[in-house]
């Protein structure tokens, strides 16, 4: 048997939409309280947070995916230079997951990160 690792050759994303960090912070817990109080997860990598959109699996995404591109439809993100493992906010947990392990996240970081327009403030939070 022949045992195969192929990984992702690309990937595609169709929008980015890049937040301060607090004040994308205030609106996940805002979410979170009204939608009767779960404990949102957040991604972090290298200084970003991030939460990815996929795109439903239709014949032509998968293709796609067979072909080693990866098509995300969105991604939304703030600069977060210190991981923490959890966040308050307003009364508000929201768990960040460090994900930095994941060559994808990793390149995924330096690139959002590269074109922040919040890249030079210093974030408290």
């Amino acid at each position: 048997m022949e045992i195969s690792i192929e990984p992702w050759k690309k990937l595609v994303i169709h929008e980015i939409i890049e937040y301060n960090f607090e004040d994308w912070m205030m609106q996940i817990a805002f979410s979170s309280k009204t939608a009767g109080g779960g404990i949102p997860a957040i991604n972090w990598a290298n200084g970003i947070v991030f939460q990815s959109f996929n795109f439903p699996d239709t014949n032509t995404i998968v293709e796609e995916k067979i072909k080693g591109i990866l098509h995300w439809s969105s991604v939304m993100f703030a600069v977060k230079e210190k991981y923490e493992k959890q966040i308050i906010k307003d009364n508000a947990t929201i768990n960040l997951i460090d994900v930095s392990v994941n060559e994808i996240f990793r390149e995924l970081a330096t690139k959002l990160k590269e074109q922040s327009k919040h890249k030079s403030q210093k974030q408290i939070l």
